[in-house]
């Protein structure tokens, strides 16, 4: 049964909760600004995504503290002075990004409370976070404030001026290789994600190779009581159904001990032949699973 919430009726520290708990995981901005007087600013914030790439834009938002509506030096900071570096945060510095988030009184420098190294930039006046693996100098091209009350975002519009990649998170082609760059993302409450080893996971996409959805596949396989919402999303993902020989091949060569064992019994039959491809679903092996499940057609 499904709880219902009405914002309205909630203090902020509760929705805030709600929709930090269900919204992740975040991707992390630690973003290095620099006050009026010069002086250096480091603060994480997981309000933050990249949305666009021409031009390259990145938004995080600096917002109001629920507890007593006052504002943070990063968002005095970029309307003093419009410029911004966006580190990305990796397991191997997180522990210290964390301690970064301390609320220093104004002036404070974190890269130094953290024992973070301050790295010059070339386009903006805000130093780099030299541990960080990529660094994105920015220029603010826009702060929108939502609204006056605690809890409301202020969104920093970054228009990014030059990206600065290590090296040893590149792949063969130049790209950042996923399994290199040991990102952590933002949960609920004090939990983080690291997107490392296992927690990984490719998935075929749908914007390039049109699947022919799960509508098209048989009644049966639709209203299955063994294959999963998981499982009708791999099998939906395919271009195109196999043929009826490719479907009487796979039957009389893979299939013939499951249909010999359960002659006569239509739904005992359709029950193994379900589980069966719900197991090749886990192992990877999609096709095989597809050829399984028609074969019920032709039985």
């Amino acid at each position: 049964m499904m709880k219902r919430f009405d914002p309205a009726e909630l203090a902020v520290p509760e929705l805030h909760a709600h929709l930090v708990g269900a919204v992740g995981p975040r991707p992390v901005a630690f973003a290095s600004t620099m006050d009026a007087q010069g002086r250096p600013n480091l603060s994480p914030f997981s309000f933050f995504n990249v949305f666009g790439a021409a031009p390259p834009l990145l938004i995080f938002s600096p917002a109001r503290r629920g507890r007593d509506n006052t504002t943070k030096d990063t968002y005095h900071n970029v309307k003093a002075r419009p410029e911004v570096v966006i580190n990305v945060v990796t397991h191997a510095m997180v522990h210290q990004a964390s301690l970064a988030s301390t609320e220093y009184p104004a002036g404070v420098n974190e890269f130094e409370k953290a024992g973070f190294t301050m790295l010059p930039s070339e386009k903006v006046a805000p130093f780099r976070v030299q541990e960080s693996p990529v660094q994105f100098e920015c220029a603010v091209r826009q702060v929108i404030e939502t609204g006056t009350g605690g809890g409301a975002g202020n969104l920093v519009l970054c228009e990014v001026l030059l990206l600065h990649i290590d090296e040893r998170v590149l792949d063969a082609r130049g790209r950042i290789d996923q399994r290199k760059i040991d990102l952590v993302g933002r949960m609920g409450g004090h939990f983080y994600v690291r997107a490392h080893g296992d927690a990984l996971f490719e998935l075929p996409q749908p914007a390039r190779e049109i699947g022919v959805g799960v509508d098209a596949l048989p009644r049966e396989v639709r209203e299955s009581t063994v294959l999963t919402g998981s499982d009708l999303g791999r099998l939906g993902a395919v271009t195109a159904l196999p043929d009826e020989t490719r479907v009487n091949e796979h039957k009389l060569t893979e299939l013939a001990e499951l249909f010999i064992q359960h002659q006569g019994r239509g739904p005992a039959l359709l029950a193994a032949l379900h589980g069966h491809a719900h197991r090749l679903l886990a192992e990877g092996r999609v096709e095989e699973a597809l050829l399984t499940l028609l074969a019920y057609n032709d039985r």
